[in-house]
């Protein structure tokens, strides 16, 4: 059985279980931390080589760096809802209907409107997250 699966089937959760997730992240950030170093090295080494934001593939002895440029177009909405306007193309520009979220709360805390009757409609995100931070004990 390996470590992680033993870690996984274990329900405890000990000191030695909290320092290793402790000193395994530190790791993981300088880890991080070098990988980044070396991927601007491999990028200025490919800019120079075939130019800035070029493709480009080179090898040395069995290892591979290989770039590619990848594009893409966003339009500013609000620049182009007006150009559509200009050139009388507004079957070009969509009408969104959403609720205004800020006006309906405040509605339901005068009680203009039932909050019940919204209950159908909201949904609650959750995210966990886990620190662990050495102490001086």
């Amino acid at each position: 059985m390996s470590k992680a699966t033993e870690i996984e089937l274990s329900s405890e959760l000990s000191e030695e279980m909290l320092k290793k997730y402790y000193h395994l992240n530190i790791q993981k950030k300088e880890l991080e931390k070098e990988i980044n170093q070396i991927k601007k090295q491999i990028h200025h080494y490919l800019d120079v080589t075939f130019g800035n934001e070029q493709k480009g593939e080179v090898q040395r002895g069995k290892y591979k760096a290989q770039r590619i440029i990848r594009s893409s177009v966003n339009y500013d909405p609000e620049k182009t809802v007006e150009k559509l306007e200009e050139l009388h193309l507004a079957d070009f520009i969509l009408q969104v209907k959403q609720p205004d979220i800020e006006k309906l709360e405040a509605a339901m805390k005068i009680d203009i409107v039932n909050e019940d009757e919204f209950n159908s409609c909201k949904t609650n995100k959750l995210s966990q997250a886990i620190t662990v931070k050495e102490t001086n004990i």
